[in-house]
């Protein structure tokens, strides 16, 4: 279903002629400017009431002039565009992208530079981006800021972590607008690499909430060829300024029309379910660019992981975890993880309950001395330990119909990754390794450098599209976060790019609220590898000297395996705890990971978070719930079921007794049979959660 309608205004209009555009709904409306002085500007206004104040627009060139002012109309073009199209794997089979648009041609007056800007309205949100036309007067520019602003009208509250160029793994922070202070936030955090460049800089997706109950959301989307955008805060007067991530030598994106620029995107609704189900991100990407996708599938697997981040084993040979200043020729401890027999261990495991896929970390060489030293040198991703036989477990993996999932750690040593990336999937098709997971731990080489900046985000697309050649799907971890680039390219099957599980092994971990805060932020711009499903809540099960704990309930930890969506889950726990709670264990090899639909019953951001979903091409239906660290009473109704149809319901939820803190591997698990028209009782402990299963009865 596909149609467009333009209508031109092919004249010169003045300065103080307003272009307006509104949502197909008329929720929204957007109007576009120039000043006096010819600087564009816009504002936003949700049920005739201002959202984003007059805020200005433009681009600051290096030793050109810039392009913020002088400018005149030269066309106006609006338009309306209603499609939908079916993603490979995703939250529902179908999406419809419904917009109006308005296409603003502007000139400088002085230097007869032309710059467009193109405006979509959603009925969830408004998106504009910068359009660089092939022109005479412009050809190779380097961009040295970007004005754009987004000026609020109240002092909302804001979901927050800092604008750091090298890491998103930050836990949220919960303020008034005004309270933004990156000085007032605890570094002793776990994250080995901070570049904090301002106290009142925050990253996008900026989730916020206004005294008057108004749900805001900012981000951007199809970040290609350019840096990412961060927001630098006037806590004072409720204004946000697009601050874009500096190269080494301190300039931001070097380009050649014809250029468009990423999308600016601001959600808006009074209804925060409208915010978490929003596809807008996606639909602002480019269609997909692969004519065959049937080697994409969603992975259900285990892995080598958790045991390293536990202490019961390591990623290096020589047993040492130093991963900094191992001098001495690595010899065998009997700790290291990623051995032949312990692979086979789990390749056995993910056959017998189902699994797709196995995991495996530190199988490679250089593990002694990978970290910390800003090395360029470390892996070479194909030579692996003396301890693993790759071969071998290649060819029983087969034998068991379990696909294994390479891992490549660059230690954000880029430059050697890409020097060695083709023969590092070489390898991976030879031995038939259809995903690989990589991370960028440490400081960036080239150096100087940083995760966000416009050479990364290019080498993060680089590695999407190089493996779609190659037919390998990529899960990033330590990357720039999604923008919905995971349309155009949909092997980019998922990443992390926040604050994931293992931070809750080592470290003061993630608050009870962190996971009803992603679906609202992260998650908005592609499914997050978040390593869910871990049975032994506290470490000191490890270690009687640890006090670190996931902080949640077992029943949320299932949970999540609904409410944060992703076709790539992992069963992170070691394999004998599984084996422990073989009765949990059964949610976690039912759930599926790919679906027709998904509905948001409830939705809070830092409280709470209910979503069902129906399987791909099946009538089963998951439903997640999880609240932060308060317990949580909510009546379902069961409604999306089909009607006229009975179903099994397996619920997993949270014991009377059950607390994150105190009691979290309390938990009950029932049946019941349901309908259309049955009702379901929520009891969410403090930090807990609740997972369901719905089978139709034949």
């Amino acid at each position: 279903m596909k149609y467009l309608f333009s209508l031109c205004l092919l004249f010169v209009l003045s300065f103080a002629q307003a272009q307006n555009v509104a949502s197909p709904s008329g929720k929204i409306a957007l109007s576009f400017k120039l000043e006096a002085n010819g600087q564009p500007s816009y504002a936003v206004n949700y049920k005739n009431k201002a959202v984003v104040l007059e805020s200005a627009l433009g681009i600051k060139l290096k030793e050109k002039p810039a392009l913020d002012a002088n400018f005149e109309i030269l066309t106006s073009k609006a338009s309306t565009f209603k499609e939908s199209w079916k993603p490979v794997l995703g939250e529902q089979s179908s999406i419809v992208n419904h917009y109006n648009e308005l296409n603003v041609s502007l000139i400088n007056k002085e230097t007869k530079v032309k710059m467009n800007i193109i405006f979509r309205v959603f009925d969830e949100g408004v998106a504009f981006r910068y359009d660089f036309p092939k022109q005479a007067e412009l050809n190779y520019f380097i961009i040295s800021d970007e004005v754009t602003q987004f000026n609020l009208t109240e002092n909302n509250k804001v979901f927050w972590i800092p604008g750091d160029f090298d890491s998103n793994e930050y836990e949220y922070n919960e303020t008034k607008f005004s309270d933004i202070d990156n000085s007032k936030i605890n570094m002793n955090n776990g994250i080995g690499v901070k570049s904090i460049p301002g106290k009142y800089m925050v990253q996008t997706p900026l989730m916020m909430k206004a005294p008057s109950g108004l749900y805001l959301n900012i981000f951007e989307a199809a970040v290609v060829n350019y840096p990412v955008m961060h927001l630098n805060a006037d806590v004072t007067n409720y204004k946000l300024k697009a601050e874009l991530v500096p190269n080494a030598i301190g300039d931001k994106a070097y380009l050649q029309t014809p250029y468009v620029s990423p999308w600016r995107t601001i959600m808006i609704s009074d209804d925060a379910r409208d915010i978490v189900a929003s596809k807008m991100i996606l639909n602002l990407n480019e269609p997909s660019k692969l004519e065959d996708t049937s080697w994409i599938k969603p992975m259900k697997y285990v892995g080598i992981w958790w045991e390293m981040h536990v202490g019961k084993s390591t990623w290096d040979y020589a047993g040492s975890q130093n991963a900094t200043n191992f001098a001495d020729a690595p010899k065998a401890s009997g700790k290291h993880g990623a051995t032949t027999e312990n692979t086979k261990r789990y390749i056995d495991f993910a056959a017998k309950n189902g699994f797709d896929g196995v995991l495996v970390e530190g199988w490679n060489v250089g593990w002694e001395d990978w970290n910390g030293n800003w090395k360029e040198e470390v892996f070479d991703f194909t030579t692996p330990y003396p301890d693993f036989d790759i071969a071998a477990l290649s060819a029983y993996a087969k034998e068991k119909n379990v696909k294994m999932i390479m891992h490549h750690e660059t230690s954000g040593s880029v430059s050697n990754y890409e020097r060695h990336l083709d023969r590092a999937f070489d390898l991976m098709k030879k031995y038939e390794y259809p995903a690989v997971k990589s991370g960028y731990v440490g400081k960036i080489i080239p150096r100087g450098e940083f995760h966000d900046g416009q050479s990364m985000v290019n080498h993060f697309n680089f590695v999407v599209k190089r493996a779609a050649d190659y037919k390998i799907m990529i899960n990033s971890h330590e990357s720039s976060r999604p923008t919905g680039f995971g349309r155009t390219y949909p092997n980019y099957i998922a990443a992390e790019a926040a604050r994931g599980n293992e931070f809750n092994a080592w470290s003061v971990g993630n608050p009870p609220m962190h996971e009803t805060i992603l679906p609202f932020t992260r998650q908005l711009g592609g499914p997050m590898d978040y390593t869910p499903g871990i049975f032994e809540i506290k470490m000191s099960y490890y270690d009687k000297n640890k006090t670190e704990q996931v902080h949640t309930t077992l029943a949320k930890q299932l949970a999540l395996y609904v409410t944060m969506y992703s076709p790539l889950q992992m069963a992170a726990d070691l394999l004998e705890n599984y084996e422990k709670y073989p009765d949990a264990f059964q949610f976690i090899k039912d759930v599926e990971m790919d679906w027709d639909e998904s509905k948001y019953l409830e939705a809070e951001p830092g409280d709470y978070v209910t979503v069902a979903r129906k399987t791909k091409g099946k009538e089963t239906w998951f439903l997640g719930a999880i609240t932060d660290e308060n317990a949580r009473t909510s009546e379902i109704k069961l409604d999306f079921l089909t009607k006229g149809k009975k179903y099994k319901a397996i619920i997993y939820e949270d014991a009377k007794n059950a607390d994150w803190k105190n009691n979290p591997i309390a938990y009950q698990i029932k049946t019941i049979v349901v309908t259309s028209k049955s009702k379901i009782k929520l009891n969410l402990a403090p930090g807990g959660g609740t997972a369901i299963s719905f089978e139709p009865i034949q």
